[in-house]
């Protein structure tokens, strides 16, 4: 059963719950006997959006079992305060936005209570009254997000199956601090053409081939067939260079053009330095922008090239300027791994890293101080990635950013639209 039928499954649940007649409720869920008469009932406070309501919960007595059950609702969760709406705006709220549990907790109390914040949007709203006031923590919000984890951790299995895959996948980490100093990384695999991610590993570092193959076990344990990978885009890491001569031989490796710029920064610097020797002032300046722009577009020659032919050309030229020399010798060793993506084996294949898919994720990390363990940074990363699996992207484009399947989801691009069904359903909040 993968992502979206375990949410269709509970969105179903919810539906027959709500739809349960005074005649089903008589129906023991024990032993499904139906001679049961009332047993009184309890109160209930549960907050909810509309404010903190009061609610009557029945219960009943089974004479052919002798044992007694209540009745339950779709709107409520089972040993809370809050209402399960109140626990769905709750989580995403602080995962759609990015904002921290602190902030999250105190917008949602504004919203509940009518209170703090809240006092600040509606003129002439007078306080309420201290013993009818929400008191939501930060606490509590970080165990219900980790709840979520936890939920998402037992939808790994298959949790991708069915969904179709282009096998041009593209591979980065994330470092994050946790509590004592340790450092960990969460590794992610992304399919290039569809944007679907597969279920992501928290790692001690990305240099030993077995971090990396917890990370292909993982994508085959949710539903990716190995056989049909074609190309790896990464940043170059050793770990994963030598598993994928190893064990995924057939795959190939593209290194992300963006890091091979990073690396060559470095060099541009110093021969631009190198030129205006002997200059101060505005010529000294004008003199490094010259040679800076006149070697950047000798690399772009090469990296941009549309043929290996081309490339080659672009490389040798680079090479016979006076400046270029050991840049030539940099993107020389580099070049194959550079041009994968021309190939017709790997049409689709990214040129860079994923490296964007973190930027929803840094907003909210807090450095990995939050999640405290391995862990719970992990879970809270296979929430990330159903979260972005199933939210489409944004219709319109922007100035600086364009989306190539504007109001459309990663799973939906995948050939496996989740229609109705929420991450949040997914997840069972």
């Amino acid at each position: 059963m993968n992502i979206i039928e375990r949410g269709r499954q509970f969105v179903q649940g919810l539906w027959e719950l709500a739809s349960r007649s005074a005649w089903d409720w008589r129906r023991c869920p024990k032993c499904g006997d139906t001679l049961t008469v009332k047993n009184g009932g309890r109160w209930t406070h549960p907050w909810t959006l509309e404010g903190r309501e009061e609610v009557r919960i029945q219960r009943h007595w089974c004479y052919s079992c002798e044992s007694s059950y209540s009745e339950t609702s779709p709107f409520l969760v089972r040993g809370s305060w809050y209402g399960r709406e109140v626990h769905r705006f709750t989580v995403d709220h602080w995962q759609h936005t990015g904002s921290s549990l602190r902030r999250t907790a105190e917008l949602v109390r504004s919203l509940l209570g009518k209170q703090e914040r809240w006092l600040l949007w509606r003129l002439f709203q007078e306080e309420p009254e201290e013993g009818e006031k929400c008191r939501l923590s930060q606490a509590t919000v970080h165990r219900w997000l980790d709840g979520a984890g936890i939920q998402a951790r037992k939808t790994v299995p298959g949790q991708l199956a069915g969904v179709a895959a282009s096998g041009q996948m593209a591979t980065d980490g994330l470092w994050a601090r946790l509590l004592e100093g340790k450092k960990r990384v969460v590794l992610a695999l992304v399919d290039c053409l569809t944007g679907v991610i597969w279920p992501p590993v928290v790692v001690g570092g990305e240099d030993s081939e077995g971090s990396w193959g917890r990370v292909f076990r993982r994508a085959r344990t949710s539903g990716l067939d190995p056989d049909r990978v074609r190309g790896v885009t990464s940043d170059g890491a050793v770990g994963l260079t030598g598993y994928l001569g190893r064990v995924l031989s057939w795959v190939n490796h593209q290194r992300c053009v963006f890091h091979l710029w990073r690396n060559m920064s470095g060099e541009l610097a110093s021969r631009a330095s190198e030129a205006a020797e002997g200059l101060a002032g505005a010529a000294a300046r004008a003199v490094r922008r010259k040679v800076r722009a006149e070697l950047a577009g000798l690399v772009h020659g090469v990296l941009d090239a549309p043929s290996q032919v081309e490339a080659e050309a672009a490389l040798a030229e680079l090479k016979a300027h006076a400046l270029g020399g050991k840049l030539g010798s940099i993107l020389e060793e580099q070049l194959d791994a550079a041009m994968v993506y021309l190939l017709e084996y790997n049409r689709g294949l990214a040129r860079v890293s994923p490296e964007w898919y973190w930027r929803d994720f840094r907003l909210r990390l807090s450095r990995g101080r939050n999640h405290r363990s391995d862990e719970r940074l992990e879970r809270a990363a296979l929430v990330w990635a159903i979260y972005r699996n199933f939210t489409p992207a944004q219709e319109r484009s922007e100035r600086k950013r364009h989306y190539r399947h504007p109001g459309m989801s990663p799973l939906e691009v995948a050939g496996a639209p989740p229609g109705q069904v929420s991450y949040l359903d997914a997840l069972a909040v």
